[in-house]
């Protein structure tokens, strides 16, 4: 475990240092997009910005997966300007950031909801929810820091189906976690609304943009919902309802006069104990421990049967196993969950975190079972014949002779590949389960720290590494 403590404090002193770039130049002045020609714009993928700007030659681009991201490049001197909504750092965050709003585009453009196409009746009823519900009291809450607008009360049947929403961003004021990992922000509170007012309890999951709409387009979500602009290509893929709020393009630079410089105690309380954040990493971590044990479990169970056919003295189990392997090896992890949850089992009613153990499973029966095959094959024919020899039953044979010799040659490869199925959790994230690595995004999307929450994870996943190996390693001592 000293080890876990070194590279914590490698981790610390390499990454305390990142931040606001450390250079002297004055706060960057830029009034218009005319100003722009020569710097480097940070933008998240998917983004009207980046449609935008990428027919601009004489300005570089900064694509990052999330908006967060985007600050980051920005605090880090990897990009001059971030370009979002202008909504989308509020004053206190633009502060503790050290960034300022340095003008607004003159643009505005309609922010709706996201709709499956052909779901007229659902477009329908919210459109009439927001046609009457007071939505400029709920906006000024948000947007100006109005007084609060009292939710009316109702009733919502136990056995009601959730109106299931997803999200893409983590950002105060749109949408972000709050105390108790619940859902806040401008558009969580229209939708909560909107989902109460139908009798139905509210649902929101964060996954990145293309693969939201990939579930809304399956019929996994009913709505996503990200302070989406209304354009012609997005109404092709998709439906709106009525805009609901009319937005500006936002540039926001460094603000070299801002000297806060929160300290790491500071760093450490924000991405953790405000609104009780570790919940979050802890929740994660259990999910992950989870999705890894099953899977392994399951796997092995499986990679038994793979070894079975591979041994096996009919042809054409033999060229089952063999095409199982290649297929299985020949596709990548993430391209196969996201196969599994929204074509294989996408109308199979089974919660995506079963979608992800049957995924995993299938991964590791392919390399378990030439692993289990390559072990048995170590152990020289003579061994079996001796026991047979002896008298012994082919069970016993292979139960007393050669899988205790099987075994010592196959567990080290078994515990690498359980720790490899251990890290290729991470990519849960992508079908909305919240693992202990997306944990650590929404802390990072919220705080624009990278430096608490990669280094817990970094650790936590060292951890678990370790334990795993540390108990196969006793089996394989007692035997």
């Amino acid at each position: 475990m000293k080890h876990a403590l070194y590279i914590a404090a490698a981790l610390v002193m390499m990454l305390s240092v990142t931040g606001c770039s450390g250079s002297k130049k004055e706060t960057l002045d830029i009034r218009s997009e005319a100003d722009l020609t020569g710097l480097t714009l940070a933008v998240s993928n998917g983004s009207y910005y980046q449609t935008k700007f990428s027919k601009r030659e004489d300005v570089k681009l900064f694509v990052t997966s999330t908006d967060a991201d985007a600050v980051q490049a920005v605090r880090q001197g990897l990009a001059d300007v971030y370009v979002s909504d202008e909504v989308m750092l509020t004053r206190e965050d633009q502060a503790r950031l050290g960034m300022k709003i340095a003008f607004r585009g003159d643009e505005a453009f309609d922010v709706a909801f996201s709709i499956r196409k052909g779901n007229e009746s659902l477009r329908t009823q919210l459109n009439s929810f927001l046609a009457n519900e007071p939505l400029e009291g709920i906006i000024d809450h948000w947007v100006n820091e109005g007084p609060a607008v009292e939710e009316p009360a109702c009733d919502i049947p136990a056995d009601a189906a959730p109106l299931r929403c997803i999200c893409c961003m983590n950002l105060s004021p749109i949408s972000f976690v709050g105390d108790g990992g619940q859902w806040m922000g401008l558009e969580p509170d229209i939708l909560r609304r909107f989902a109460h007012s139908m009798g139905r309890p509210f649902e929101m999951k964060y996954q990145d943009f293309a693969s939201a709409i990939i579930a809304l387009q399956s019929g996994k979500a009913d709505i996503v919902s990200s302070c989406l602009f209304v354009t012609e290509e997005r109404k092709k893929s998709v439906d709106f309802s009525n805009p609901y709020y009319s937005c500006h393009p936002g540039y926001f630079v460094l603000d070299r006069e801002n000297k806060l410089r929160p300290s790491l105690g500071e760093r450490i309380r924000m991405n953790l104990v405000t609104d009780n954040r570790w919940k979050l990493i802890t929740n994660g971590l259990l999910e992950t421990i989870k999705i890894t044990l099953l899977s392994i479990l399951l796997g092995t169970i499986l990679g038994m049967g793979i070894c079975a056919c591979k041994r096996s003295r009919r042809k054409w189990l033999r060229n089952f196993a063999g095409v199982y392997g290649a297929f299985i090896n020949g596709m990548p992890t993430l391209v196969l969950l996201l196969v599994m949850f929204y074509v294989v089992l996408a109308n199979a009613g089974v919660s995506a975190t079963l979608v992800a153990i049957i995924t995993f499973a299938m991964c590791f029966a392919s390399s378990s079972g030439s692993i289990f095959n390559t072990a048995i094959s170590s152990v020289p024919s003579g061994q079996t014949e001796a026991g047979l020899a002896l008298g012994f039953t082919p069970f016993k044979t292979f139960t007393g002779i050669v899988f205790p010799q099987a075994l010592k040659h196959g567990l080290p490869l078994y515990a690498s590949d359980c720790v490899s199925l251990l890290k290729s959790t991470s990519i849960v994230g992508y079908i909305a389960i919240q693992d202990v690595t997306r944990a650590s995004d929404i802390i990072r999307s919220r705080t624009f720290d990278a430096l608490i929450p990669l280094l817990i994870i970094t650790i936590l996943y060292f951890v678990l590494a370790w334990i795993i190996r540390k108990l196969l390693n006793l089996i394989l001592i007692k035997k």
